[in-house]
């Protein structure tokens, strides 16, 4: 099976992207996390670029070890100077230097081809003087004439690079004429194999990741990539996306990286941390929703056999299982799953009775969280034999009204309607209820609280009531505050119902 270096750009091309840069210390510490994703070639910056720039790299190579650490330079004799001294303290060090090769030559280089190949070729064989890993790219590859483009690989190998990079700088290319290119390569420079074949793709057609898999179909033996795919515009080919479709698939490209894998994750939130740049859910890999169900055929799939709707395990990823996300379109074998997962047991009818509560709450919800499941069904388990029930509630309030509560109760047999005020909506409420129900207790603590964030969370009300030497605590829960506490206070009526009909115990 053929051997993918995997060189990781993120800290020179990922911090290209706006608003990502890094210091040094940052730079630093996600150096460590990609040796121990254990990449081959960590690209650590751009010497000459910047003071910053420059100690990041020195910093990197004197710091890591087991990794090649690489510092990119123009095809300038400053700037290969600048890279040589930043890698120089480095285990293994690369210089990788860079000139365009097609349309930058008219409007922005002002050179001619043989101008070019003169300035490659010059460039190579002085970064050969600092290092014998010197990788040159053919910047914009992909909009170059491959005749030329045949010509420059050739001369530069010949000139001691040991890597020759294909960039597709602006995301231009699709697969299919990406593995022409690189299969035209292959086949028409003589010592092409006396050096390993690159490719850096970006993702402005959101074809970064399908042009490097090609391009490995076709021979190249190194990938550069970034994690979460950050980078120049649209961004670069993920890393994550690039190993995992290697790893998924062997048989089908014959060919494995050394990544360990179940670093991915973490290097992944890492690196999102410091950049600031949030990964999308849908994302590859590492979104939040990558190992997450909610359909209710996918959850009853994955509960059965896991294979049937995942094609690897999240673990080999770095992430703990798969997400069975609750929501309007989960099952309830799913929903029975994650209660056992909380320690619930429940009978058909309890199960049958939460479930239809849960999927009313799936409709005012938009994230269901364990927290309220756990409050759906502990009201379920912990229901008392119901004398007083909630059939509908209004509630009018405001700054210049009265505050109003209509409710209606069912008791034992029969419906019963009350209006009432009070000096704020749960007040007035609780005015109509013991008004309905003729109580004589006292209300002697009243707690409420967020079971979960945001302005849609379930929240929970607590309530404790004294009567004749009884005390008795009710809960109530909905995503209507006053709703959740008329059911607290019934919940609470409904036990001290029951503690009247208990028998009194002989002394």
């Amino acid at each position: 099976m053929r051997y993918i270096k995997i060189f990781d750009t993120t800290l020179r091309d990922g911090e290209q992207s706006p608003g990502a840069s890094m210091n040094v210390e940052e730079k630093l510490h996600v150096a460590r996390q990609l040796a121990r994703l254990n990449v081959d070639v960590i690209e650590a910056g751009f010497p000459v670029a910047s003071p910053g720039d420059f100690e990041a790299v020195r910093r990197i190579a004197e710091e890591i070890r087991g990794v090649t650490v690489a510092g990119l330079a123009r095809a300038k004799d400053v700037d290969i100077e600048r890279a040589a001294e930043a890698i120089k303290p480095a285990e293994s060090g690369r210089i990788h230097t860079f000139l365009a090769t097609d349309i930058h030559l008219k409007y922005k280089l002002r050179m001619s081809r043989e101008e070019v190949l003169d300035a490659a070729v010059s460039a190579v064989k002085k970064a050969r003087g600092f290092t014998d890993d010197v990788e040159f790219s053919a910047e914009d590859a992909t909009r170059s004439d491959w005749d030329f483009l045949c010509r420059v690989t050739e001369e530069v190998i010949k000139a001691g690079a040991a890597t020759v990079n294909i960039p597709d700088t602006v995301g231009y290319t699709i697969p299919q004429e990406f593995g022409e290119l690189i299969e035209y390569l292959m086949n028409r420079v003589p010592n092409i194999d006396k050096a390993v074949i690159s490719v850096h793709c970006h993702n402005d057609l959101g074809l970064a990741v399908a042009n490097s898999l090609t391009a490995v179909l076709k021979g190249a033996g190194q990938v550069e990539c970034t994690l979460n795919g950050i980078g120049e515009r649209a961004g670069n080919a993920a890393l994550e996306e690039v190993v995992m479709a290697l790893k998924t698939r062997p048989k089908f490209f014959n060919a494995e990286t050394g990544i360990i894998t179940e670093e991915i994750y973490k290097t992944s939130r890492l690196v999102s941390k410091i950049t600031g740049m949030v990964v999308q859910p849908n994302k590859a890999i590492v979104g939040a929703n990558a190992f997450a169900h909610e359909a209710g055929i996918h959850q009853d799939g994955v509960l059965k056999e896991r294979s049937t709707y995942e094609i690897m395990k999240p673990e080999t990823v770095g992430i703990p299982q798969s997400k069975l996300v609750l929501g309007k379109h989960s099952g309830r074998h799913a929903f029975k799953e994650r209660l056992r997962e909380l320690g619930y047991e429940l009978g058909d009818e309890e199960l049958n009775k939460a479930f239809e509560r849960f999927k009313r709450l799936c409709d005012q919800k938009k994230y269901i969280f364990d927290e309220d499941i756990e409050t759906l069904v502990s009201e379920e388990v912990k229901k008392v034999p119901e004398v007083f029930s909630l059939m509908d509630l209004k509630v009018s309030s405001g700054t210049s009204v009265k505050p109003t509560a209509t409710v209606r109760l069912k008791v034992r047999d029969e419906v019963v309607e009350r209006t009432e005020e009070g000096d704020g909506p749960v007040d007035a409420t609780y005015c109509a209820i013991a008004r309905i129900t003729e109580t004589k207790s006292h209300l002697e603590k009243f707690e409420i609280k967020g079971i979960t964030g945001g302005t849609d969370a379930l929240g929970e009300v607590m309530v404790t009531l004294e009567e004749d030497g009884h005390t008795v605590r009710g809960y109530g829960s909905d995503t209507d505050i006053i709703v959740a506490a008329a059911k607290a206070y019934i919940n609470a009526l409904n036990k001290l119902e029951g503690r009247k009909r208990e028998p009194q115990k002989g002394i």
